[in-house]
């Protein structure tokens, strides 16, 4: 327990990462150091979007410019305004003008239908929300029911697009969309209305910045309110323990209304003065010549795309040798050392795991030092952050290699659940955020994670988390994908079913029960899958993260 109490993982971080946070300019919101930017190299390209160059000045205007415009529509601090786009150069200004005034962005999935875009603008009570055209129609459709919707701004991402794209556009960026007539236009405000001199003052620490909402696996999703600080707090943890340098540039493919994709596409490069070349979605075509022709140096991405670019035709006549930093998140594929070497191979670069986190900690809560990679693990916890392994029944905290329920406290830990006091006394508690997450630390600090509590399988008595079973499922060579979920059973309560996605030179060559047969002999009697169905794909976040809810309902609706 002492161990514990002394923060083991200090005595394994590798020189040159700080135990404590210091802030590289200082200690303000994310949106000065971006007007700080604008001020400071005006000239310096920030963002690039299929070609388009935009500079820190221009950038720093249209925030202004779009703050000043949002002001004088009466939008005040703590106002909620819901931003529903694609990743775009619009995406960051709507984000940072709405932080200037004060108020609380309220990020929308663009894969959201009516029902969901409904219900998360109607939680959240916004004034107003800043929609790309060709997803303006689901809003027209529900903004009847939202009388607290004062105005819409939409607008096209072809106002920010060159006339010569320099990389493949995606459909939803080469089809013409009409601006709605009944919502003002974001470019028509960025011409004519006068910049804002001067931003609304925000208490760092205790005034919200961004709510973002749960993924709602278990009932509707949460809008979980983190402050001004927590985003500052979190980019520059990742800074120090990462050791990433300034002037970079970033390829920002994870959709920035995610909270991974936000602090590597949104925040870091702001805190970095880096440039970022923007892509609305992910296409292996489309990141390697994106790598070639802007000769990226650092990506965020998720596994699964990793796998994707290795296994595209003719690759390793491509030339992705810029790239010098590569953090990874395990959805769906882990991050291997087999895995990693064959990123290496291709790149040159060496890839690890990117971190722990959740929204309600504004995630990367950990961080794995390249040098003292521990596969399989998510990492050591960042500096100035704490974790703890409580036992699952009496709470109390375990030693090294105890698994448990994980629990997480640092300045930038949310607020609580917006007005759900009853959720936020569950997950919140003197600090600390019960994640409801199963892992455990090593004897060197290091963090595993093995499941979602309310995810468990309970087989025979036994606990299984599905992220282990399908970490095991991975070292058969047939298996790209796979996850896994708890079915009734007469004899054993429930048992596992996976659902797998078969490597393309297998598919048709390997049978289910063939899969079965070698889970048994490769996995205790209790967890092993009794059920085993192919496809051809599995539903995912926008973010990448396999859905086993979803899995969960079809396979249910079918019995």
């Amino acid at each position: 327990m002492s161990r514990y109490n002394d923060k083991p993982w200090l005595a394994s971080y590798p020189a040159g990462v700080p135990h404590t946070v210091s802030y590289r300019a200082g200690e303000k919101p994310m949106h000065q150091y971006l007007l700080d930017n604008a001020a400071e190299a005006p000239e310096q390209t920030a963002y690039i979007f299929y070609g388009h160059a935009i500079t820190w000045g221009e950038v720093g205007d249209s925030v202004r410019r779009l703050a000043a415009y949002l002001k004088r529509h009466g939008v005040v601090k703590g106002d909620r305004i819901g931003i529903f786009l694609q990743n775009c150069p619009q995406y960051v200004i709507a984000h940072y003008a709405i932080q200037m005034v004060g108020a609380i962005v309220t990020p929308l999935n663009p894969q959201f239908k009516e029902a969901e875009v409904e219900y998360q603008l109607g939680n959240a009570e916004a004034k107003a929300v800043i929609v790309g055209c060709e997803l303006y129609p689901i809003v027209a459709r529900v903004r009847d029911r939202l009388p607290g919707l004062e105005f819409v701004i939409s607008t096209a991402y072809s106002d920010y697009l060159p006339d010569e794209p320099t990389l493949p556009l995606p459909q939803e960026l080469a089809a013409p969309h009409e601006k709605p007539a009944d919502c003002e236009d974001l470019v028509a405000i960025l011409r004519r209305v006068e910049p804002l001199a001067e931003t609304v003052p925000v208490d760092l620490w205790h005034d919200i910045g961004l709510m973002t909402f749960t993924s709602g696996t278990t009932g509707r999703p949460k809008g979980a309110m983190l402050s001004y600080g927590s985003s500052l707090f979190k980019t520059a943890a990742s800074f120090l323990a990462n050791r990433i340098e300034t002037g970079n540039t970033t390829l920002a493919v994870a959709p920035f209304c995610h909270i991974a994709g936000m602090n590597s596409g949104i925040y870091m490069p702001v805190y970095t003065r880096s440039t970022v070349v923007i892509l609305t979605r992910f296409d292996p075509e489309t990141v390697i010549q994106a790598f070639e022709k802007y000769r990226c140096t650092m990506w965020y991405s998720i596994a699964p795309m990793n796998v994707a670019i290795l296994n595209y035709p003719g690759v390793d006549q491509r030339d992705l040798r810029s790239l010098r930093q590569n953090m990874v998140t395990s959805f769906g594929i882990q991050v291997t050392e087999e895995l990693a070497e064959a990123w290496r191979r291709l790149t040159g670069c060496q890839m690890h795991e990117a971190a722990y986190g959740l929204s309600e900690t504004h995630t990367s809560d950990t961080f794995m030092p390249k040098e003292r990679i521990k596969w399989g693990s998510c990492g050591l916890p960042m500096p100035g952050n704490e974790i703890r392994i409580l036992d699952l029944t009496t709470n109390e905290p375990l030693g090294p290699n105890q698994s448990g329920q994980i629990v997480v406290r640092n300045p930038a830990v949310f607020k609580g659940y917006w007005k759900r006091p009853d959720a936020t006394e569950e997950t919140l508690k003197d600090g600390w955020v019960h994640t409801g997450d199963v892992g455990y630390l090593d004897e060197d600090g290091y963090l595993y994670f093995t499941g979602r509590i309310k995810e468990m399988i309970k087989c025979s008595g036994y606990s299984v988390f599905p992220e282990d079973v399908e970490a095991l499922m991975q070292n058969h060579p047939a298996v790209l994908q796979s996850a896994a979920i708890g079915v009734p059973d007469e004899k054993r309560g429930e048992s596992v079913k996976l659902f797998v996605v078969l490597r393309p030179e297998y598919r048709g060559k390997v049978s289910e029960q063939e899969l079965i047969d070698w889970a048994r002999q490769n996995m205790a009697a209790y967890k092993y899958p009794r059920h085993i169905e192919f496809r051809d794909s599995l539903p995912t976040t926008s973010a990448g993260k396999v859905l086993r809810r979803l899995l969960k309902e079809e396979d249910a609706a079918k019995a």
